[in-house]
C-alpha cells in the first residue's frame, strides 16, 4: 500500500521561522507555492527508503513548469539511443537537424562544443547547466512528441504531458511536427530520422488555467483580458521528484521501473546536473552572464557572490517563466553524510500581467527558495540516521 503523505511537517517548519516565510504562508495560493520533500535512510547494506512530507500539493492546480520538463527530455533522449541500438549512434554523434515544417530550425554547427559540431551529448551538458532552450529543442525533436508522452505514463507521470518547443511560441499544428534528423560519425552516415507527426492530444483536467487581467501578445501590445495557459506543458510537484527520484537512486526501484540508461548516461547526466557554470570549458560561459551558482536556485537563490559550500553539491534542474520559479533537486553534502530531495514551486505577479517581464523574483520567489533549501538542509543536519549514507556514487570529476 503506497504511504501517505505528511502534510503537516513543512508547514510548521516555516510556521517556526516567520521571518523568512511569514509573507508566503499568508498567501500561499497567491503566490501558487507548492513543496516536497522527501527524507532518504538507509539501512546497513546502503538500500534506501523514502519518506515525503509536502505542503500545499495539487496535482490539478495548474502552474507552468518552464524548463523543469527539460530534465526528462536529457533523459529519454539517452533511452532513445538505448533503444535504437543503431551500430555507432552514440549521445557523442555528430546530430544534424534539418527542416520539414515551417518554422523548424536547421542545426549543422555548435560553436560551443569543442568539435564544433551539435550531439545529443552536447545538447545535454547545455540544458543542465544553464537551461540552453534551443538545445532542449533539438532533444524534443529527437525523442518526438508521442514518445516524450508515452514514457511519462510509462514510468507513471500520469498526470504530466509536455507538448511543445519552448522560447519560439510553439504551439497548433507546428508542435506536432518534429525535424528530419541525421547523425554522423565523421563522415559516416549512421542514423537517418523521418520527421515524425504527433496527430495526439493529451488532455488533463486542471484548475487555475485562466490568470491574471491582461497580457503581453507577441506584438509587445497588452491585451486586457485573462491570460490562458491551455494547451501548455503540465509538469506536476510530484512527478518532478518521481522522476529525480528514479534517476537519482535507481536502485530504490525494480529493474523494469529503472530508467534504461548506462552507466555512462547517468554519469553525463550527474555530472553536468551538478556541475557549476563557471567550471564548464566546452560550453564555456561568461561569468557575468553565468556565474556559479546561477542554476542552483533552492539554497542560493540567484546571488552573484554567493559563499559557495565546498562540501554541497545540488543536482537539479530549475525553472522561471510567467513569474514562477521552480527547482527541482537532489541535494549531497559529503562530509555531514546529507541528503534529501527537495521540490518547490513560488510564482510572484502583483500586477497580474503575464508575460511583460514584471515579476517580484528578487524580492519574493528567489529569497522564498534560498530560505526554503537552507531550512531543510539545517533540518537534515540535525537528523539522526541510523545508518550514514555511502554517497561515494555521487562524486564527480569536474575538470
Amino acid at each position: 500500500m503506497a504511504q501517505k503523505t505528511d502534510t503537516v511537517f513543512l508547514k510548521k517548519l516555516m510556521e517556526s521561522k516567520p521571518e523568512l516565510f511569514s509573507s508566503i504562508l499568508n498567501h500561499p495560493t497567491k503566490n501558487e507555492v507548492q513543496i516536497m520533500y522527501t527524507q532518504v535512510s538507509r539501512d546497513k547494506n546502503n538500500k534506501p527508503s523514502f519518506t515525503t512530507y509536502s505542503y500545499n500539493f495539487n496535482p490539478v492546480r495548474y502552474f507552468y513548469p518552464a524548463s523543469t520538463v527539460k530534465l526528462a527530455a536529457v533523459i529519454f533522449a539517452l533511452e532513445k539511443i538505448n533503444e535504437l541500438k543503431v551500430p555507432g549512434l552514440t549521445a557523442n554523434s555528430i546530430m544534424i537537424t534539418d527542416t520539414a515544417f515551417k518554422g523548424q530550425t536547421k542545426v549543422t554547427e555548435d560553436l560551443s562544443a569543442a568539435n564544433g559540431k551539435p550531439s545529443i551529448a552536447h545538447y545535454i551538458k547545455k540544458v543542465l547547466l544553464t537551461s540552453d532552450n534551443d538545445a532542449y529543442n533539438r532533444l524534443f525533436e529527437f525523442i518526438g512528441r508521442a514518445e516524450i508522452n508515452a514514457k511519462l505514463k510509462k514510468y507513471g507521470m500520469t498526470e504530466s504531458r509536455i507538448l511543445n518547443r519552448l522560447a519560439i511560441g510553439d504551439g497548433g499544428e507546428r508542435e506536432k511536427n518534429t525535424n528530419p534528423i541525421r547523425f554522423y560519425n565523421g563522415d559516416l552516415l549512421v542514423y537517418s530520422q523521418a520527421p515524425q507527426y504527433d496527430p495526439k492530444d493529451y488532455p488533463l483536467k486542471l484548475t487555475n488555467l485562466i490568470v491574471g487581467i491582461g497580457y503581453m501578445d507577441s506584438n509587445e501590445q497588452l491585451v486586457n483580458k485573462p491570460y490562458s495557459f491551455e494547451n501548455k506543458n503540465v509538469f506536476t510537484v510530484k512527478d518532478q521528484q518521481s522522476l529525480m527520484k528514479r534517476l537519482m537512486i535507481p536502485e530504490a526501484y525494480s529493474k523494469k521501473e529503472q530508467f534504461n540508461l548506462t552507466p555512462d548516461d547517468y554519469k553525463l547526466i550527474y555530472t553536468y546536473m551538478s556541475k557549476l557554470p563557471t567550471e564548464s570549458d566546452y560550453p564555456k560561459y561568461d561569468p557575468k552572464e553565468f556565474w556559479p551558482t546561477y542554476a542552483k536556485m533552492l539554497f542560493y537563490g540567484r546571488e552573484k557572490n554567493a559563499v559557495i559550500e565546498p562540501n554541497i553539491r545540488i543536482f537539479n534542474k530549475y525553472g522561471d517563466s510567467y513569474g514562477f520559479i521552480i527547482d527541482n533537486s537532489y541535494f549531497v553534502d559529503f562530509k555531514n553524510k546529507v541528503e534529501f530531495f527537495l521540490t518547490a514551486v513560488v510564482q510572484s505577479n502583483e500586477d497580474g500581467i503575464y508575460n511583460d517581464g514584471k515579476y517580484e523574483y528578487e524580492t519574493v520567489c528567489y529569497p522564498f527558495m534560498k530560505n526554503l533549501g537552507r531550512s531543510i538542509y539545517e533540518y537534515e543536519l540535525s537528523r539522526k540516521k541510523e545508518h550514514l549514507p555511502d554517497l561515494s556514487r555521487y562524486i564527480m570529476n569536474y575538470k
